[in-house]
């Protein structure tokens, strides 16, 4: 078992409707030291390639997009989910179905901060359907530029997003993979991974 493991039995709560509620340390309270360990366990996974900006979508995903740039010492970019009176017209734009939400966000990056020359990691908070890390594929492949992964703190993996990342050749490291998940009993299952 893993520090994010460990930190999901002791703190998660399992909620019906297969919710995982962790925002006591991960997505509305945020555990500094947990970001810290996450940042570096995704710097370590990805320590095979090179890669210059992060890219995540707002909000939640972007504290922990925040460690992984902090230790590797290079920019955050966040993908926008709506229009403000500053926005440009000369962004990147996709749709994301929201897991959470229950619909449909239009999200968006300014082009000057994805260039064709960036090699880029996706970094979010969670996998489910795969809609949100989708997106920014697509947002990326609008750049022209390098996806050189995915990397995720909590997947999960009864539902078709990572399995749909992987068979379309997507490098996906999750930190903690949820195989399932009972609210009533409170119980969590996870897929065992290589260390």
């Amino acid at each position: 078992m893993n520090f994010l493991e460990a930190k999901i039995l002791a703190d998660g709560v399992v909620k019906p409707g297969n919710v995982l509620k962790v925002d006591s340390f991960l997505n509305h309270q945020i555990d500094i030291r947990l970001m810290k360990k996450i940042g570096e366990e995704i710097k370590r996974r990805f320590s095979d390639v090179e890669f210059n900006k992060v890219l995540t979508i707002e909000s939640s995903g972007i504290a922990i997009a925040s460690a992984v740039a902090y230790v590797n010492e290079i920019p955050v970019v966040f993908a926008k989910k709506g229009q403000t009176v500053n926005s440009t017209d000369d962004k990147y734009v996709a749709k994301a179905y929201s897991f959470t939400h229950k619909k449909y966000n239009e999200i968006f990056v300014s082009k000057p901060y994805v260039k064709p020359t960036d090699k880029i990691l996706i970094v979010d908070d969670f996998l489910a359907d795969g809609e949100a890390s989708a997106a920014l594929i697509d947002l990326v492949k609008q750049a022209h530029a390098e996806l050189v992964g995915v990397g995720i703190a909590i997947e999960k993996g009864m539902q078709p997003g990572g399995a749909k990342l992987r068979a379309a050749g997507v490098r996906l490291e999750s930190l903690a993979i949820v195989e399932s998940m009972d609210a009533e009993s409170g119980f969590i299952q996870f897929r065992e991974q290589e260390s």
